[in-house]
């Protein structure tokens, strides 16, 4: 089914569009959250979570082009709440792993209240990703938006994992330079 048609059904508030979302998406849904939360029932249940979250914002929302990314936000964010819940965000290689990457580009958050607005930060990120060629900008994403592993994405993109974590690399590089430029010092 396409999106419209589940973005109506949520509006006629026809429980169908729940179904429908978990056959198009709850695959998706499931291993983005297995990917944060590193359990299965776990994940099932913010997979869950999300379909009920996204019953109460659409409507308003009317995210007829872009329902997985609708999705995915939901399921993301109910998933590392969820690690936070747990008291286990802290224990997560993989997520500081990746925090620790970031953080070399990006500044930290008392920093940013203190110079900028998270806005502004935010833009700033959109713009430097709508600069990157479209692989680039996938590879980025798909690690640090959806938390695939380096074998996954050098699956993913036909390439080896010191290539994957090469090209990440120079991203992050980019993406600090293109921060300082737009005046966002770390």
């Amino acid at each position: 089914m396409e999106d419209h048609k589940i973005v109506s059904l949520f509006f006629e508030r026809n429980e169908a569009a729940i179904e429908a979302c978990k056959e198009k998406y709850g695959q998706r849904l499931n291993q983005l959250s297995y990917r944060i939360v590193q359990d299965l029932q776990a994940a099932e249940e913010c997979e869950n979570d999300t379909y009920w979250q996204a019953w109460q914002r659409i409507p308003p929302h009317k995210p007829n082009h872009y329902l997985y990314a609708f999705l995915a936000k939901i399921a993301r964010n109910i998933s590392l709440n969820y690690c936070i819940a747990q008291d286990r965000l802290k224990r997560k290689a993989h997520i500081c792993e990746l925090s620790d990457e970031m953080a070399q580009c990006i500044p930290d958050s008392h920093t940013v209240d203190a110079m900028i607005s998270e806005k502004e930060l935010a833009s700033a990120i959109n713009c430097f990703l709508r600069n990157l060629d479209t692989d680039k900008r996938n590879l980025f994403i798909r690690r640090y938006w959806y938390l695939d592993s380096i074998r996954d994405l050098s699956r993913m993109f036909g390439m080896t994992d010191a290539n994957v974590k090469t090209t990440l690399h120079r991203c992050r590089k980019l993406l600090r330079q293109h921060l300082e430029k737009e005046d966002i010092f770390l």
